[in-house]
């Protein structure tokens, strides 16, 4: 009966009617169908979806105009928001009970209510569109005879009833995907039947599964591939070592975070009778193993890059070439692709050449044992340690001032049991020996792209660019306000807007809201994307840059190996062309941001789970976020992210002030401001729904 209810008012949005009129054209003659319509009526009355004068109903929407077409975004409040491509309208609001059988991420229809009370247009959703998804990943659960799934993601809202005979193998407590849904009826559940069984909820296995699966990521190889993989002979010809530089017999090195498994880089220095230094940048050569629209290539280009969950790797290429053949390991030979640059004792480049080389890593240092050399002075090559830390620091300095922004971006490290349960989370610590590396990769990138793009005999080439465009006026505006509002300078006006971003950081270094401000500037930011089109890298302040020294986990940097070879070698340019380039450059981006979302979570559920044990416990906070619905927190030692609820804010009512990032009180006109450093104690950790709640203490 809705639905004709429903359709029979949208044929007649312009018009009212009394139910009786309704009954006569949906043609209801018995007293219970009219009691029943009635009710109907009443309930979509109470909805918003239809309007009422006296005793006529009319559409809240009244014509067609009054329909927008947009993405639904459902907040963890349980209400949502459809974006739209009319900025004009802006994001609609719609309350839970308007949602009807949306999803978030759906594509939706929304009918607009004729009174508007917010800042917001509200409406209803009247319409699916279409689905952001055929299959939903979550926990199967048991209540009496019922059997259901409850989402991993917090977009889905409703659990999905599984009939017992559409189980499947499944038993309660598995992580599962269920497929086939249908929802037809707000006030029912969404039905759908189990399609696979991913593994035991928890596990390390499934929970790494699960995250793929969410995003789409690609992690287990074909046979194709694999097959492809084991026929590479890792042995190395004398031929192809006769076309290379050889550096075997050279003091090479890898620096790399204590848990790495796959090495795409080293170093090596040596001091020119001169007094300048001749210092190597040495890249794992993966394109002389993956040949261009090989299956292995195909494979690399739809994954787009390697993604590292904790405690597990989605790898870009199979585990042979990643952590074998292609991997920097000590002691043994290795083919590379080597940017060699002579520098003098300030940092100033003389001359450099790229070249295809051959390696043989003497030492395998992580960044804590590099870290010990460049502190005391002592252990393995510490001389050529020593040298390169010191250009490092002096390359940093001449980036600065050249107009490059340091951002912070605070990380965090676990430590696992073996059976991938978190028993330990530490803030990771940035010090000389990462900085080391960070500056000679850099600068390598640099030079890479300015050889290509600088080419004075040639047109600019078709190549792929590391890109980050100009900061968005308003988003630098909205920033400027908030940190203005916290005591601290910054003039959005200012030219060049870096020395503003680099005097903020400055003053920030060291304090507990360091890694909110930091968090804040980067969204202010555009993103860093591939592209074929160069626009320079606003903030590394370089007119040109590339990605050149991750191929084995960064499919760019293994597409401008070919390249570059092919421009240095052979001149031809028939690689690929822009539009190729550009196609690759767009799908890499996206499959770049999916890594990010991915890491992201995964790091999320690792502090939940860490967490859950905690339930009680008192953290140090900074406020994160501030909406109508409650107060995001970040706790100080671990980076954790939760949920102070606005119904559990005690003593007074709370109000939204978005200008002043503040929930203020009525009565007692306290405030809670983003960025404010507070006392909470842990109420609930949730990993099935990906959600940490706390409680306020105090103001610390």
């Amino acid at each position: 009966m809705k639905k004709e209810i429903i359709s029979f008012f949208e044929k007649n949005a312009a018009r009212s009617f009394k139910s009786k009129e309704i009954a006569k054209k949906l043609h209801i003659n018995s007293d219970k169908e009219y009691s029943d319509l009635k009710s109907q009526l009443h309930q979509m009355y109470e909805k918003e979806f239809l309007s009422k004068n006296g005793k006529r109903y009319r559409l809240n929407s009244a014509s067609p105009a009054n329909r927008i077409t947009g993405e639904l975004q459902i907040n963890e409040g349980g209400f949502g928001f459809v974006v739209t491509k009319n900025r004009k309208s802006g994001d609609i609001f719609i309350a839970s009970r308007n949602l009807n059988v949306a999803f978030g991420g759906d594509l939706v229809e929304v009918a607009l209510f004729a009174k508007q009370k917010g800042k917001n247009l509200e409406g209803q959703i009247i319409n699916v569109l279409k689905r952001k998804r055929r299959e939903i990943i979550g926990t199967l659960s048991k209540s009496n005879s019922f059997y259901f799934v409850k989402p991993d993601e917090p977009e889905i809202n409703r659990d999905i009833y599984i009939d017992p005979d559409k189980l499947s193998t499944a038993k309660k407590g598995d992580k599962v995907i269920a497929g086939n849904i249908v929802w037809n009826n707000p006030m029912l559940n969404p039905e759908g039947e189990i399609v696979e069984v991913i593994g035991k909820s928890g596990s390390q296995e499934a929970e790494t599964t699960a995250i793929a699966r969410e995003f789409n990521l690609p992690y287990k190889f074909s046979h194709k591939t694999l097959a492809e993989a084991e026929e590479i002979d890792s042995a190395l010809a004398a031929e192809e070592l006769s076309r290379r530089i050889d550096f075997r017999n050279k003091n090479v090195f890898t620096i790399d975070p204590e848990d790495a498994k796959d090495f795409d880089d080293a170093l090596s220095i040596e001091e020119l009778s001169i007094g300048n230094y001749s210092v190597g940048v040495h890249i794992a050569d993966v394109s002389h193993y993956v040949q261009k629209d090989s299956p292995l290539d195909k494979e690399a280009v739809r994954r787009g890059n390697s993604v590292y969950l904790v405690g597990q790797v989605i790898p870009m290429l199979p585990e042979k070439l990643s952590n074998g053949i292609c991997s920097l390991v000590p002691f043994e030979d290795r083919l590379t692709y080597s940017v060699i640059i002579e520098l003098t004792r300030m940092g100033k480049i003389v001359k450099y050449e790229i070249k295809k080389s051959v390696i043989n890593s003497k030492r395998r240092f992580s960044y804590s044992e590099a870290q010990e050399i460049i502190e005391t002075g002592k252990g393995d090559f510490a001389d050529e340690i020593l040298l390169l830390n010191n250009l490092a620091q002096i390359l940093k300095k001449k980036r600065m001032r050249q107009g490059s922004i340091d951002f912070y971006s605070p990380e965090v490290k676990f430590e696992l049991d073996e059976e991938g349960r978190p028993v330990s989370i530490n803030l990771r610590e940035i010090k000389q020996s990462n900085q080391l590396i960070e500056e000679f990769m850099l600068l390598a990138n640099k030079i890479v792209a300015e050889h290509i793009a600088r080419d004075k005999n040639e047109a600019l080439r078709p190549f792929v660019y590391r890109i980050h465009d100009l900061p968005d006026r308003e988003k630098i505006e909205e920033f400027a306000r908030f940190v203005k509002s916290l005591g601290l300078s910054f003039n959005p006006n200012a030219s060049p807007k870096s020395n503003q971003f680099r005097s903020l950081l400055e003053q920030i270094k060291g304090h507990e809201e360091e890694a909110l401000i930091n968090e804040l500037a980067i969204r202010s930011m555009a993103k860093a994307v591939y592209s074929a089109q160069n626009i320079g890298h606003y903030g590394l302040g370089f007119k040109f840059y590339t990605h050149f020294t991750s191929p084995i986990r960064r499919y760019s940097d293994l597409l401008v190996h070919r390249l570059l070879y092919n421009y240095l070698e052979f001149r031809d340019g028939t690689n690929y062309t822009s539009k190729q380039l550009e196609e690759i450059s767009d799908h890499i981006s996206q499959c770049e941001r999916d890594a990010v979302e991915a890491e992201r979570l995964s790091v999320k559920q690792k502090q939940i789970e860490y967490l859950k044990d905690h339930i009680g416990e008192e953290f140090h906070a900074v406020i994160s976020g501030i909406t109508h619905f409650g107060i995001f927190v970040k706790l100080t030692d671990n980076l954790a992210e939760g949920l102070v609820r606005l119904r559990d804010l005690e003593g007074d009512f709370y109000i939204y002030d978005e200008k002043k990032y503040s929930l203020i009180g009525r009565k007692s006109k306290k405030q809670f401001r983003l960025g404010d450093k507070i006392l909470v104690r842990l109420v609930r950790a949730d990993l099935d729904k990906s959600e940490l709640d706390f409680l306020i203490l105090n103001n610390s």
